[in-house]
């Protein structure tokens, strides 16, 4: 774990969902005995449109919400290997509302919540997919707020997405701090001012941008201790 010392006067902790609660690679997992070798590129495109084409969107003022472009960024991951398979396809879409979270996440959402931490997700997710998400992995109790930017019409990392968060709990940006596995969001949300926790999962270097995080872990589970809340 790499960090700069620990973060104190926090009041929210708010989590990005996909790749930091959510594993978003356990949809196709779970399609591996069809897919064959198809799964690590499959999922590999199909993680790369989803991004580039929410950028895209914003960028040409032509919003979206995030389950169109998750299908669109599966039709052109499965053009791209040749994969002609609707019922394939409906079978994948239906697995994104079923994500595995990562075996930390419920165990750290509960010792933030006992120690009286408000716990949110703020995500590019729409409401109905966060919410399936959610409630899949047994979540619900462990939140008090899921906020989808789509209350701002825009995708992170514009700030107007981060200042849903702020408007919707009532804080401050300093008063919240932003745990990312994604480092473009990381650099957003420090951006925007909020504290910023990077769960570098993949052990990636850091990105070439303007902000960057106060912290880096390798997983939520050190989350607590940054806090000073010790381990989950």
């Amino acid at each position: 774990m790499t960090r700069t010392g620990r973060i104190a006067g926090i009041e929210a902790c708010v989590f990005d969902a996909y790749g930091t609660l959510f594993d978003v690679n356990s949809a196709a997992q779970k399609c591996a005995d069809i897919l064959g070798d198809h799964l690590g590129p499959l999922n590999e495109v199909w993680r790369a449109k989803q991004l580039q084409y929410t950028w895209l969107r914003s960028l040409m003022g032509q919003h979206a919400d995030f389950w169109q472009v998750t299908g669109e960024a599966l039709d052109f991951a499965l053009a791209a290997r040749g994969i002609e398979d609707m019922g394939l396809r409906e079978r994948l879409m239906g697995l994104y509302l079923k994500l595995t979270p990562f075996p930390e996440v419920a165990g750290v959402l509960r010792r933030l919540r006992q120690a009286g931490l408000h716990t949110a997700i703020l995500s590019n997710g729409a409401p109905g997919m966060l919410d399936a998400a959610v409630h899949s992995a047994g979540l619900a109790d462990l939140l008090d707020d899921v906020l989808s930017i789509e209350a701002a019409g825009i995708y992170k990392p514009h700030p107007r997405s981060y200042g849903v968060a702020c408007d919707r709990l009532g804080l401050a940006a300093g008063d919240i701090c932003f745990q990312s596995a994604n480092a473009w969001d990381v650099a957003g949300a420090a951006a925007f001012g909020f504290h910023v926790v990077w769960v570098n999962r993949y052990a990636q270097p850091r990105e070439r941008l303007p902000a960057g995080p106060e912290a880096e872990v390798e997983s939520l589970a050190a989350l607590p201790q940054l806090l000073g809340l010790g381990n989950a």
